[in-house]
């Protein structure tokens, strides 16, 4: 079996009023004086572990820690209300840094947890020096809307939430199927939604796998409830669970343009993506218009939604609103960029952290 924690990290547990949390670290050369704090916080269907080349790879004077959030990694199982959006998560990640005793961090967010960092920023701006949004959820959440300007395509976030996950890949979670057999196995969803170049992370897919394995499942979960809705595709998103965490009425962060005080951001995404797209194989809308989903009610009515554009339009609005944002657009990367251009991920992250200050 693959060492699931490479040479140079280690894990310990935090306790917190929220959840006890399982938190990895990369130490700095100088404990006592490190250059920079990076915290990072992964995303769906995956944890900490994913984080570790990169934090191998930061500078040695700068600090490197992942959290586990509640219900994946080695970190306690707790229910997720999903009527607060992303903020469960943003509050555990708050509760550690106060159990740490970090009163600033600079945070790298992937996937879900760009749209977990945007909410730290969002309730706590004082808490951040930096923000590393590394294909984040858009601003307006995870399907559902249309638009620069996220508008909701249905009042009930219709075709959203927990009702949209394939129940064999969760299924598969459940037995710990660490199996390629079948396009819902988690490491062919891995190989196919996560990277673009899987060949290059064959002698460590076991870890990646490993790591998706310990999404915890049921309707206080992964993927959580869902409710009938009289709107295409039947179902919209319910108030438990991770995914309905992500509908476009429990989540928005567009609410970043305003605030006060705005750490600079840099947003890095790869174009092969196909979960967080303009045409995300992800969106039912998307699936709908392909023709993969029978019934779609066309484009009026259902229409795909556009992620990229709408985080654009509001990191745009960000900067001339004051803020500073730096894009980068990897042509060659899928959804994790650190895994497929890792060089260019590591020297553009670094670059961003040291621009920031301390």
């Amino acid at each position: 079996m693959t060492r699931t924690l490479f040479d140079g990290i280690t894990a310990f547990r935090v306790e917190t009023p929220r959840y006890t949390a399982n938190v990895l670290e990369r130490p700095a050369a100088d404990p006592g004086s490190p250059a920079a704090t990076v915290l990072f916080v992964h995303g769906n269907v995956s944890s900490a572990l994913f984080h570790q080349p990169t934090m191998l790879a930061l500078p040695p004077g700068m600090r490197a820690l992942a959290v586990d959030l509640r219900g994946f990694g080695d970190s306690e199982t707790k229910p997720v209300d999903a009527t607060r959006g992303l903020r469960d998560f943003a509050d555990d990640v708050r509760a550690v840094l106060d159990a740490l005793d970090i009163p600033a961090v600079h945070l790298v967010g992937w996937s879900m947890g760009g749209g977990v960092v945007m909410q730290v920023a969002l309730d706590a701006p004082e808490r951040v020096l930096s923000l590393t949004l590394e294909s984040p959820v858009s601003p307006y959440g995870f399907g559902g809307t249309h638009g620069a300007d996220g508008i909701r395509n249905d009042a009930d976030g219709a075709g959203t939430g927990g009702g949209g996950a394939n129940p064999d890949l969760v299924a598969r979670l459940e037995a710990g199927d660490m199996s390629a057999e079948g396009p819902t196995s988690p490491r062919a969803v891995y190989r196919t939604a996560y990277v673009a170049k899987p060949e290059l992370e064959i002698d460590r897919e076991d870890v990646w796998v490993a790591s998706m394995l310990t999404t915890a499942t049921g309707v206080d979960n992964y993927p959580g409830d869902s409710v009938a809705s009289p709107n295409w595709p039947g179902f919209a998103a319910g108030a438990r669970g991770v995914l309905n965490t992500m509908a476009p009425q429990h989540f928005d962060a567009s609410g970043i343009v305003d605030l006060a005080v705005k750490p600079p951001i840099l947003w890095m995404h790869g174009e092969l993506d196909a979960i967080v797209s303009d045409a995300s194989f992800f969106d039912l809308n998307q699936l709908g218009k392909l023709g993969v989903i029978p019934g779609w009610p066309g484009e009026d009515v259902a229409p795909p939604q556009p992620m990229i554009a709408q985080t654009r339009a509001v990191l745009e609005r960000y900067a001339a609103a004051g803020g500073r944002y730096r894009e980068v657009s990897l042509p060659d990367a899928g959804h994790a960029p650190h895994l497929d251009e890792p060089e260019t991920f590591v020297r553009e992250l670094v670059a961003h952290v040291e621009s920031a200050g301390r």
